[in-house]
């Protein structure tokens, strides 16, 4: 079969969306095209930011390849899943330059793992993948007509959605073949993901050390994809690290939800001429450890701290066992050897702003950044979600922009634009 694999060309103009906005690689779509490939299929990967397509141009690139199915996400990548656009406005502009071509209609990401319904309704598509999407959208280029594979959902003739199983979770993504990208590719990817101690001089990747999480913060979006942790074989992980360092390659982004201390990873990565930045807690790391990261490569961390008092960590269900001090002590000591450390804080409305501000102000002395709380987004596939209106439903993703909307007046430092609804982004599309 001939697949379309199509990550579009983003864009978040009025969009909630806090997440980064420069091109990253897709990896979701990178696993599928091994798997599809080691199977015997024709693929076509496509781009829209790292090949500078736009939808028409994406949709004539599929329309001269004669695909038989398209696969197109609902976020920019893997990456993030758990902070998606809530709107659908980019894949709707992309199925619209399509039209009637393309063959079958694939769309993976979270969207449709949560709210299977409202996403086959909207984008009018033949299938939706529910959870992690590699080994179905494999599974669905060896059967397209089938509708009993685990992990999808289609309409039925009541236009009801028909929901087999639950979400899809990879069960070999331990063992994943080393991913592999065009060299156009990895030249074009200029940016360093999360990296601010210098200006990028060699290009930028995306790896995945482990997937999934073994918390269950009340605010990570997580429950329908991407939820039960597992680790990267080290031996097939240092192999697609060397690849894309053969390639130009000088910074590396861990994607991982939670980079946990690994030796024999970092170990791994000491002779190596790469650097790298990771997401974690910094609870779980040892000052041992912690110099260790810096030694192996680490430029920059993102440490989850969200609140500053045990009981704001106990309502956030962090499982956090050290407190505030503590948590600055490791915070400042993986400072002395990696250049860019932060702090995450979410806003709530418990926060004790003259205490986060001395707080902050305190770490900045050692060089620690500690953002200014940011907005909690209720994602329909976290638990805060649930706590405020029980199961998602075809209106998920709208009830929560509209609570978001109502609750702040102002949002991340990115977002210079008003935010619009989903019902007005959408429309333009």
């Amino acid at each position: 079969m001939k697949v379309a694999l199509v990550n579009p060309a983003w864009h978040y103009e009025n969009s909630i969306y806090f997440g980064c906005r420069a091109p990253h690689l897709p990896l979701e779509l990178g696993y599928s095209r091994a798997l599809l490939q080691a199977a015997g299929h024709d693929v076509l990967l496509l781009d829209g930011l790292l090949q500078q397509l736009d939808a028409a141009g994406l949709a004539a690139r599929v329309r001269a390849f004669g695909a038989e199915m398209t696969v197109i996400p609902t976020a920019p990548t893997y990456l993030f899943w758990r902070c998606a656009p809530p709107e659908l406005r980019v894949p709707m502009e992309m199925l619209a330059a399509l039209g009637a071509e393309g063959g079958m209609k694939v769309i993976v990401g979270p969207h449709g793992s949560t709210t299977p319904g409202a996403v086959l309704r909207k984008l009018g598509v033949d299938v939706v993948v529910r959870g992690e999407c590699e080994e179905v959208v494999a599974a669905l280029a060896e059967r397209p007509e089938a509708r009993d594979i685990p992990g999808t959902a289609h309409l039925a003739a009541d236009g009801e959605p028909e929901i087999v199983g639950p979400p899809a979770a990879s069960s070999a993504f331990a063992t994943a073949a080393p991913l592999t990208w065009p060299s156009s590719w990895i030249n074009a990817h200029r940016h360093h993901h999360h990296r601010f101690d210098s200006r990028p001089d060699r290009p930028g990747a995306e790896v995945e050390a482990s997937r999934g999480c073994p918390y269950a913060c009340s605010f990570c979006a997580k429950l329908d994809f991407r939820d039960r942790y597992r680790k990267r074989d080290l031996d097939l992980l240092l192999a697609e690290i060397d690849a894309l360092i053969a390639q130009g390659a000088g910074y590396l982004y861990f994607i991982d939800e939670i980079f946990l201390p690994r030796e024999d990873l970092l170990q791994a990565l000491l002779g190596r001429p790469i650097e790298f930045g990771i997401q974690t807690r910094i609870d779980l790391w040892k000052p041992e450890m912690l110099d260790l990261l810096g030694a192996a490569g680490c430029v920059s961390i993102e440490a989850g701290v969200e609140s500053l008092s045990r009981e704001g960590r106990a309502a956030l269900a962090k499982k956090c066992k050290l407190d505030t001090d503590e948590l600055s002590q490791l915070l400042i000591r993986a400072r002395r050897s990696v250049p860019f450390v932060q702090a995450n804080l979410i806003r709530t409305e418990d926060d004790d702003l003259a205490l986060v501000a001395a707080w902050r102000s305190e770490l900045q002395k050692h060089g620690v950044w500690a953002n200014d709380p940011v907005p909690l987004f209720p994602y329909p596939a976290a638990p805060d979600y649930h706590r405020l209106w029980g199961a998602p439903d075809d209106l998920a993703w709208e009830r929560a922009q509209d609570y978001y909307l109502r609750q702040f007046e102002s949002f991340s430092d990115i977002q210079a634009e008003r935010p619009w609804s989903i019902a007005k982004l959408e429309a333009g599309a």
